[in-house]
């Protein structure tokens, strides 16, 4: 039976099929561009520019992860609209920690044809020399919202359009370990979301259940040697009704039923050693639908009933956390 499409959504079929094991040496198969996610960028040597794969859009998040050097002056991420050296670039969002002021603070600004705007200004830094941090760009139809290790710390208004950035530049005092590029949620416009970092295995409780025009969101980093991913949502009498399992060995991606079957996706694999990935549920009447990357990859059935039933949200395997939000 056919479903309705909303828009955004794609609806494909689920059905049961034989999995193949990867043999040694066997190269994985290219993705569609519609799946790919730019790839991280790990311990890059600062100063560092790179390009923004499609530019930046309302809803891209941009994850930024390392460590302030215990004599750290200042440092700056800059979101440019071109990469040139001569002229220098505008530059849309400026961001600016300085540390080596009485008052450590933050500044924003803009760069346009080669002159600085006002500047705005922040204090009470929540960076700290010496200390690890995780900070996140969020980019709005409006506005940039940048949270510190799972805080929101300030937003900035685009002074420049947003589609001209289309590079990013990393400057100063600073030790990156990790730069990550997110995509955005098919499924609704608007909400705010921080990562805040999780171990694996890991519970999360749904004391009300889940409810039609609900979305879980996951956002994590494959590790280097996978095995394996779960998502499973459990009840209170620990049954297991749904069951999302990503395998690595033979790249295979399925809803595995209460008593053990499992009905593959018909989808590329996207799981990758080393790449991020956004798993996203939307609950509905009558089931939940599935994207990855932003794509939307069909629905499973089920009661509303067992919906509002479910009580536990569970990830284990093979992946680094950044984001659980629900």
């Amino acid at each position: 039976a056919s479903e309705g499409r909303a828009p955004g959504i794609w609806i494909c079929r689920l059905g049961w099929r034989h999995s193949t094991p990867m043999s040694p040496g066997e190269k994985l198969d290219p993705l569609p561009d519609i799946f790919i996610l730019q790839p991280p960028v790990f311990h890059p040597v600062v100063p560092y520019v790179t390009t923004i794969f499609g530019g930046l859009r309302a809803g891209k998040m941009v994850m930024l992860q390392g460590m302030v050097p215990e004599d750290a002056h200042r440092f700056q991420v800059d979101f440019q609209c071109g990469c040139s050296l001569h002229p220098r670039p505008d530059i849309a969002i400026h961001f600016n920690p300085r540390f080596h002021t009485t008052k450590p603070h933050v500044i924003c600004n803009t760069l346009q044809h080669g002159r600085w705007q006002a500047e705005a200004r922040w204090p009470h830094l929540t960076l700290q020399r010496g200390a690890s941090f995780l900070i996140l760009f969020l980019f709005g139809n409006e506005e940039m919202k940048v949270s510190v290790n799972g805080q929101h710390f300030l937003h900035y208004h685009y002074r420049l359009p947003l589609s001209r950035v289309d590079t990013l530049g990393i400057f100063g005092n600073i030790l990156v370990e990790a730069i990550g590029f997110l995509n955005i949620n098919p499924f609704a416009e608007g909400g705010i979301e921080y990562p805040i970092g999780y171990k694996v295995p890991c519970s999360c409780a749904l004391p009300r259940g889940l409810w039609p025009g609900q979305v879980i969101v996951l956002r994590a980093l494959v590790l280097s040697e996978p095995k394996d991913f779960t998502l499973s949502l459990s009840d209170e009498a620990a049954h297991v009704p749904v069951t999302l399992r990503a395998s690595f060995a033979d790249r295979t991606l399925a809803w595995i039923s209460p008593w053990g079957c499992k009905k593959l996706i018909s989808a590329p694999f996207i799981f990758y050693p080393q790449r991020f990935f956004e798993v996203l549920l939307l609950c509905q009447e009558g089931g939940l639908k599935l994207a990855l990357n932003g794509q939307g990859l069909g629905a499973i059935s089920l009661h509303q009933q067992a919906l509002e039933q479910l009580r536990e949200l569970r990830i284990s395997g093979s992946v680094q956390l950044y984001c659980v939000h629900y």
